[in-house]
């Protein structure tokens, strides 16, 4: 996924609490449900990185010399300018963008109608 094109603000902004738990109809719902998305975007964005960065890798035990890529640099400032997760994943969440179920209420659901 391309996190550049998404519409999360780069800076922390001010967010109105009840727009947040609107679809749960809680607001520690809705930020569980976010933690949960930012850290699923954490990972994917490391391994994104670790992935560009191994092409980079130097096997070579020696000290002495220190190479410094060009390339390397641009895809490090690259995602040092990507938005937190966490500011991500409260995007996608107010968009509706977010997937989510509680096991918890989809069994009690089923032993009602039993």
């Amino acid at each position: 996924m391309d996190y550049k094109k998404s519409k999360a603000p780069v800076n922390t902004v001010t967010r109105n609490i009840m727009d947040l738990c609107e679809e749960t109809g809680n607001l520690y719902e809705s930020v569980v449900i976010i933690s949960k998305r930012a850290n699923q975007i954490s990972v994917q964005i490391k391994e994104d990185l670790s992935k560009k960065l191994a092409e980079f890798a130097s096997y070579n035990d020696s000290l002495e010399e220190v190479f410094e890529n060009r390339e390397q640099i641009e895809i490090s400032r690259y995602y040092e300018k990507l938005p937190k997760p966490s500011l991500l994943a409260t995007q996608e969440f107010i968009e509706g963008k977010v997937y989510w179920r509680d096991p918890q209420k989809d069994t009690n659901q089923q032993s009602a109608e039993a």
